[in-house]
């Protein structure tokens, strides 16, 4: 029996324009969506759809689960996008972070999870076709992007949740990867208006505590892009938990990007945990080491003693305005606690800037443990 062929993969039209994007400017990602959702102080009534809405009858507490107002609440989250987009992002992310089956199980509302991702990319697409139909109106030709959210689960596949059996996984390989492809062949999967383009214009790996998480889901991307013959940009965006300088599965960031490397992400870079000050030092190494372009979107400083963010619009502009001057970044944007008005403030910053310059480094072997090793 001959072997199968395998399906040539296409790339998507998205590459064209975010390479055009991140060649000409600094691009510019929305802000944080859960601390937006926060704040319209939503009742389980909104979660479940309102009175008599589908989930009226849902056996389990479903206030919290934010993914789940893409179908309950699709208004607001229009909004949310609408805003970004009007406060001068060019990216948007889908309200998907934790629309996996692993993570909704915990709301037992894993049978919603490919409905989830569609209606977040058609949420999403629609707030952005408005934007450019805006900008159209004002003499400008400037399009917007859609980026499917990943998060990093709420199981972990490098450490046991059991300290007497550091043996023990809560999950297994096999179970992550099947979980992010269901989101990813969900995100990408084409809308009915699109000209069978995917429903997103990219995928975002984001706030990497795990490794071997961020590996799965690459694997899955790569699964799902093999079964569609479609492939879109991923970008990929590891979280340092503290001054250490490391992830919560103790890689450094020089060692991160070594274990993913692989993969040719579009993009890398840091995300959440810190605010931008404190990432500083991590955002230079992966500066001087990444052969892509590099994001950043840290929180609006750490949380206060009430849970709020303390890092004002004016703030998080100078310190991101800081990096563009020193030819750190190619994206910037907000994660918890920012806002449209951050996000405007930051375009505004660096919005006269150059990107990095993307260095040319030397094919050496590069291997990773916790720490890197480079061998030339």
């Amino acid at each position: 029996m001959p072997a199968a062929v395998a399906k040539p993969i296409k790339e998507s039209r998205s590459f064209a324009g975010l390479r055009e994007l991140f060649a000409a400017r600094i691009a510019v990602l929305d802000g944080a969506m859960g601390s937006m959702v926060q704040t319209h102080k939503l009742t389980e009534a909104d979660f479940r759809g309102g009175e008599g809405g589908r989930l009226a009858s849902h056996p389990h507490d479903l206030r919290g689960n934010n993914d789940l107002l893409c179908l309950t609440r699709p208004d607001l989250i229009e909004k949310i996008h609408a805003d970004y987009f009007a406060a001068g992002a060019d990216l948007v992310e889908t309200n998907t972070f934790n629309a996996t089956s692993i993570s909704q199980a915990d709301y037992h509302t894993e049978s919603l999870v490919a409905e989830i991702n569609t209606a977040a990319a058609a949420i999403a697409r629609r707030a952005a076709r408005a934007a450019e139909a805006a900008s159209r109106e004002k003499g400008e030709s400037r399009r917007r992007f859609v980026v499917g959210a990943i998060g990093p689960l709420n199981r972990t596949l490098s450490m046991s949740p059991d300290v007497n059996r550091p043996e023990y996984r809560a999950v297994t390989w096999a179970q992550v990867v099947d979980a992010y492809a269901g989101q990813i062949r969900a995100l990408i999967s084409p809308a009915p208006d699109t000209d069978g383009e995917p429903g997103v214009d990219a995928l975002l790996i984001e706030t990497i505590f795990d490794t071997l998480n961020a590996k799965a889901a690459l694997f899955a991307a790569e699964s799902v892009f093999a079964e569609t013959g479609v492939r879109v940009p991923v970008m990929v965006s590891v979280t340092i938990t503290d001054a250490s300088g490391r992830t919560l599965s103790g890689q450094t960031v020089e060692a991160f990007y070594n274990s993913i490397r692989h993969a040719r992400p579009f993009s890398v870079g840091i995300n959440c945990a810190l605010g931008g000050a404190a990432m500083r030092p991590h955002v230079e190494e992966l500066a001087r080491i990444a052969e892509c372009p590099v994001t950043c979107h840290p929180n609006a400083g750490l949380p206060n003693a009430f849970g709020g963010y303390d890092e004002t619009p004016a703030d998080m502009a100078r310190i991101l305005g800081e990096f563009a001057r020193n030819g750190l970044v190619n994206m910037v944007g907000g994660c918890c606690g920012s806002t449209p008005a951050h996000i405007r403030a930051i375009a505004g910053a660096v919005s006269k800037l150059k990107p990095r310059a993307i260095p040319t480094r030397h094919h050496d072997l590069r291997l990773s443990g916790l720490e890197p090793l480079n061998i030339q």
